[in-house]
């Protein structure tokens, strides 16, 4: 999108516009790379470049209109009624979105109508039901870059929810990965920057510098907070923090979002309270995204939260596991409270599924956009909630005051909505039917005036059938001329003379009377006096409501919270998890762990095999897990750090027993993820995360490696392997760490080295088959069983059964030259060249040329089966 604000900005050259366009080119300068929807009429319409771009998104016709005496443009547009079909697609493409609306009523002005931009739209700044994701935060991210202490801030209109923290790029880089904001602030020479720090596509935004001073944002949030100090927040001294935050309340004044005053406190994101997930780690392990369409995650499996809002806070839980034990335990408890009390468990969750959104319901009474159906739905909330508090009360247990501390009744709330608001109130206040009768005298008697009508029509027509003797007359109404009276021919003689003719039809003439007239401008008038008078209760409520929204709010944090724990009593019981023991000893270990998401796919009559899994900080420090393709080495290690993740954040573990010593930081290097378009190669993203790894390690670190080297040559990939092993043996820091890998060579360091430990995945052989028992063994494993998994994919028997020829005689001769004994011996420079080669054999020459000069990388399986054949026949020549 560079370079679009420049084209949609631009103005054409012609000079001769009409008064609507000169007045469009006028405000569209206002807001360069906004789309601008322009209000003319019932429709809003879009011009030049910018109905180019809403045609194709939006799928509408793309016309032309003349302006003036300049040129046809284009112009595209859709009703005003449409608007809430058509925002969401124009906003979740990635484009800001002005919205100009008239600002006086086109009947009482000559000249052309007043317009201005009502509301401007970014991804990143939007409460529009139909943009936003109820089940995720919808975060506007500001970042101030600085070279030692970077600030970042999260901002969530929607719920009024405001984050802050200072950190060094790579804590900046892994918030923003993790958090998933749906735009970005940040000043303009840093732009380039933190579009590379948050690792995807972002919608980044840039703002003038002069909003970055500490003293305008600081003074900002004070404003906002009503305070004359920070210090009550813990942020007075995050100066970089405070910058980034006081730039997300600039951008929100910049795009017309002035009633934010459900924005009331600002909490700060403390480092040393959240376990370490990077965007790789969240990636790979798949907590909350899966990798591959169709897979299926981590929060997929947990979240059985009944709430929106309490799927959006388990969601944060995931990507931001606790490391105090303190916390992590409190939330242990209240979940064991629930697991322990099941009937008590279905009756508060039955209630909770009464309860709607009302976080972004409480939010859209501050932001004066709450709707009177949404109204509605939060008295049936709160009345939902008091149900849940009085059904913990009775539980009388220490849980049950935690989880109900800070509660607000709200009974005043409750018995206004349902004293003045219909409980079928339509969505729109204009549609009427909004406010209950007793409430306002004035609205009543115009209700009776405009809503009696019939009766006072059919007294009307009686009496006129008596005076006239027409027995067939009836009263009828149109959009024409109103309340007419209709005769037909055969008694039109006995009209009287004051009736006015006003249409004649095939059999029958109407007519209108002057008590007809006065009757019609009666009702007329108060119809439209219904609806102003109705408009003005509404937004006098509104307001009363608006301030209400603090206690509404923290009832809505309390219910989110304890949907939440709720959510982890369901699913520990319906999967059998257990409560892990949280230590602050190095010790993990997981007896019969499963891994949480695969046990779930598996077909009814198939149950997971379970692994015990031991990590220590002295003997067993490391384990070397070799293994067969697809036997499940990858399952166990995610499973490990997997339930590690879930133990921190509170919830039980898929094991039988478990003891945790608090983890701080899990890095994974699993499976391979080409970025072919940043330009890096499988092998560059493997060793671009394992760096990071390498030089972030920490005393309880947990490091899940995955085939690490896999992705260059056998002699380079073996070498690094088992320098990164060494590595990490000798390293102060004694990284728990689990280590999978095909090369089979690295079984040699339990030998070695102290804390390394040799485990394989068992299989059985059978015919010449093998079965995978998935089982976790002590020891290595020699084989890596790839024909026979080639087998199993359809590989065709000729390519198998040459494949095992080179792999016995690669084998044999290796055996021999090396030996066992040497084996053990040599340093892995010294015996991982493979021999075949040495032979001064004309033929073997030939075959290493032909080897020598075929990029492995490059060539297809089709080739490489015809460059076999070719080698064979080499080999078989003169023999």
């Amino acid at each position: 999108m560079q370079g679009y604000s420049e084209i949609m900005c631009a103005k054409p050259k012609e000079k001769n516009e009409t008064p609507l366009m000169k007045q469009y080119y006028g405000i569209k300068s206002q807001y360069p790379g906004a789309l601008l929807l322009f209000r003319v009429g019932d429709f809003y319409e879009t011009f030049d470049e910018d109905a180019r771009i809403t045609s194709k998104i939006l799928g509408i016709v793309l016309t032309k209109r003349a302006n003036g005496a300049a040129s046809e443009m284009d112009l595209a547009g859709f009703p005003h009624h449409s608007l809430d079909s058509y925002l969401p697609k124009l906003v979740r493409a990635g484009y800001r979105v002005a919205i100009c609306d008239q600002l006086e009523d086109p009947k009482l002005t000559k000249t052309i109508v007043k317009r201005g931009v009502t509301e401007l739209v970014t991804p990143g700044v939007s409460y529009n039901d139909k943009v936003l994701d109820s089940r995720k935060s919808n975060y506007l991210a500001s970042v101030f870059l600085e070279d030692e202490s970077s600030g970042i801030a999260f901002l969530d209109i929607s719920t009024g929810e405001f984050l802050t923290t200072n950190g060094d790029r790579l804590q900046i880089a892994k918030l923003l990965q993790n958090l998933k904001p749906a735009e970005v602030l940040c000043p303009k020479e840093q732009q380039q920057e933190i579009e590379g720090l948050a690792g995807k596509q972002v919608f980044a935004q840039s703002l003038d510098n002069w909003v970055y001073r500490k003293e305008y944002c600081e003074d900002k949030l004070c404003r906002q907070f009503e305070t004359s100090t920070l210090k009550g927040f813990g942020i007075s001294e995050m100066e970089n923090a405070i910058i980034a935050a006081g730039a997300a309340l600039q951008y929100l004044e910049a795009t017309h979002h002035h009633h934010i005053s459900h924005i009331r406190s600002i909490s700060r994101m403390d480092e040393e309270r959240f376990m370490w997930l990077d965007g790789f780690t969240i990636r790979n392990l798949e907590l909350v995204q899966p990798v591959f369409p169709g897979g299926k995650t981590l929060l997929e499996v947990l979240d059985q939260t009944c709430t929106p809002m309490g799927a959006r806070m388990l969601n944060q839980w995931l990507v931001l596991p606790l490391k105090n034990a303190a916390e992590i335990e409190e939330r242990q408890q209240l979940v064991s409270f629930f697991y322990e009390r099941k009937e008590l468990l279905f009756a508060v969750r039955k209630w909770l599924n009464e309860v709607g959104d009302m976080s972004r319901i409480a939010s859209k009474a501050a932001l004066n956009r709450i709707n009177p159906r949404e109204v509605v739905q939060l008295a049936k909330s709160l009345k939902a909630a008091q149900e849940i508090m009085a059904l913990l009360g009775e539980a009388s247990a220490r849980a049950s005051l935690q989880l109900t501390e800070g509660w607000h009744p709200s009974d005043e709330v409750i018995a206004r909505i349902e004293s003045e608001i219909n409980e079928d109130a339509p969505v729109l206040v204009n549609k009427g039917a909004v406010i209950r009768e007793g409430i306002n005298e004035e609205l009543d008697q115009l209700r009776k005036i405009a809503y009696s009508g019939k009766d006072y029509l059919l007294e009307i027509q009686k009496r006129e059938i008596a005076k006239t003797g027409i027995p067939s007359l009836k009263i009828g109404f149109n959009n024409v001329f109103g309340y007419y009276l209709e005769v037909t021919n055969v008694h039109r003689d006995k009209v009287p003379t004051d009736w006015i003719r006003k249409q004649t039809l095939t059999g029958a003439e109407r007519y209108i009377t002057p008590e007809l007239k006065q009757y019609e401008e009666t009702i007329l008038n108060a119809e439209e006096k219904i609806g102003n008078v109705e408009q003005a209760i509404w937004e006098r409520f509104v307001l009363w409501l608006s301030s209400r929204v603090p206690e509404l709010q923290k009832n809505a944090l309390l219910l989110s919270r304890l949907d939440c724990l709720a959510g982890f009593a369901h699913v520990a019981i319906q999967n059998h998890y257990c409560k892990p023991e949280i230590h602050d000893n190095k010790l993990l270990e997981l007896f019969d762990c499963r891994h949480p998401v695969i046990e779930k796919q598996l077909p009814p009559d198939e149950s997971y095999i379970p692994n015990h899994i031991h990590l220590n900080d002295s003997d067993q420090r490391i384990i070397i897990l070799t293994g067969p393709n697809m036997s499940g080495k990858s399952a166990i290690l995610r499973q490990t750090a997997l339930t590690v993740i879930m133990a921190q954040t509170g919830s039980y573990v898929p094991c039988k027993a478990a003891k945790i010593g608090i983890i701080d930081k899990i890095y994974t290097r699993v499976g391979a993820s080409d970025n072919i378009s940043l330009g890096e190669s499988t092998f560059m993203v493997e060793m671009t995360e394992t760096a990071s790894i390498l030089n972030n390690l920490s005393d309880r670190s947990l490091l899940i490696l995955d085939e690490i080297g896999r992705g260059t040559s056998t002699y380079d990939g073996v070498s690094l392997a088992w320098s990164i092993a060494e590595y990490l043996q000798s390293h102060p820091a004694a990284p728990k760490t689990l280590f999978a890998t095909h090369y089979h060579e690295l079984n040699e360091l339990e030998d070695k080295l102290d804390g390394i430990k040799n485990y394989h995945i068992s299989i059985r052989e059978q015919a010449n088959k093998i079965v995978f028992l998935r089982k976790l063994e002590p020891g290595g494993s020699e084989h890596s069983f790839g024909i026979h998994v080639a087998q199993m994919a359809g590989i065709p028997n000729k390519v198998l059964l040459r494949a095992s020829e080179i792999l016995h005689s690669l084998e044999s001769e290796r055996a021999s030259i090396s030996g066992r004994e040497t084996l053990k011996n040599t340093k892995p420079s010294e015996v991982f060249q493979l021999n075949m080669f040495q032979t001064e054999d004309p033929r073997i020459k030939k075959v290493r040329e032909v080897l020598k000069n075929t990029d492995i990388n490059a060539i297809s399986p089709i080739d490489a089966l015809l460059k076999l054949q070719e080698l064979k026949n080499q080999l078989n020549q003169n023999e």
